[in-house]
């Protein structure tokens, strides 16, 4: 028996600095007080106007690679969750193989909006557990979210910010590390809440798109305000309960990055302390598909968590789309 291990992982983030005062001077007035006390965002990258979805994917691809000595040959299959698409189609890990060099490599996006990462993390594992001419497999969370907001809205333009990151997996027989147990939850009566509504097939780009600001991204009603953290913890309890891990014993907790409170609110369901579950969107601001691997990438580098360690991945984003993973690092 194989199983799927995290060999290696990459992150980048644009160079570009947008400090909360940018948007009190675009907006005229203060919004830095409630978005350092309640949303603890104190900076966010935006990528620069040359600069796109396959860019950032590349960038943090590279990291991955270089650090687990993976040579662009070694990669079977490439997996991009995204839902800031370079282009409608084709797909954007097409161009990024291409970028990479990665001849050998099979690919498809996926698009789960936020929850993509852990839904690419479940999905390819189970190609190498499940056939064993994918031994190498990258993965790579993407999102460029800041070419599609309205600048003057202020329940999206201070939020949203662009990155990727990625992990490299691998094969490895006989292995008591890798995936434990894994879920995907949709609950799609919330399709149309928020989202970049035009574009597609239902509404295509038009002048009558555009007047109404469909081609950005729009919150057009207010999601449940317990909806993540009763999920999340569900989730929570059911992973560990197959992986047969306690909740108490997982070294971290990755939860999508959107809102702190609904993390906090999360681990008190599951009754354990706040420092368990990496918070990273302070200085990163929300990264979408690539808030997880940015998160892990800090809790890395933390020291929070070493080889061997039980892990925690929970996902959520539009559509309404869940996806959780336990791993053992």
């Amino acid at each position: 028996m194989r199983n799927a291990i995290i060999h290696s992982n990459g992150m980048y983030v644009p160079e570009r600095v947008v400090p909360n005062s940018y948007f009190d001077e675009l907006l005229g007035e203060n919004v830095s007080d409630w978005l350092e006390e309640f949303v603890e965002i104190y900076e966010r990258r935006w990528a620069a106007e040359d600069e796109s979805t396959a860019d950032l994917a590349a960038a943090a691809a590279r990291q991955a690679m270089e650090r687990g000595n993976v040579k662009p040959d070694e990669v079977d299959l490439l997996i991009i969750s995204t839902d800031t698409p370079e282009f409608i189609s084709p797909s954007t890990s097409s161009k990024v193989q291409h970028m990479l060099g990665l001849r050998n490599a099979g690919t498809f996006d996926i698009n789960t909006a936020c929850a993509g990462f852990v839904t690419a993390l479940d999905v390819g594992s189970k190609y190498i557990k499940a056939d064993e001419q994918y031994q190498t497999v990258l993965i790579i969370g993407a999102y460029a979210m800041s070419k599609y907001i309205n600048k003057l809205d202020k329940k999206t333009a201070n939020l949203f910010a662009d990155g990727a990151g990625a992990f490299i997996l691998k094969g490895e027989k006989n292995s008591r590390r890798g995936l434990q147990a894994s879920r995907l939850i949709t609950h799609g009566q919330y399709h149309d809440y928020m989202g970049i509504f035009a574009g597609g097939t239902a509404q295509p780009v038009n002048h009558e798109a555009l007047e109404k600001g469909d081609h950005l991204l729009r919150i057009a009603k207010k999601f449940p305000p317990e909806i993540n953290p009763e999920t999340w913890s569900a989730i929570a309890r059911e992973l560990s309960g197959r992986a047969g891990t306690d909740l108490k014993d997982y070294a971290q907790y990755f939860l999508t990055q959107i809102n702190i409170n609904s993390i906090r609110e999360t681990m008190d369901r599951l009754e354990l302390p706040h420092k368990m579950a990496q918070t990273s969107m302070h200085y990163y601001g929300y990264t979408g598909s690539a808030c997880i691997p940015l998160a892990f990438e800090d809790a890395l580098q933390a020291g929070k968590i070493n080889r061997g360690d039980s892990l925690m991945f929970i996902g959520s984003g539009g559509g309404l789309a869940f996806a959780g993973a336990s791993f053992i690092y």
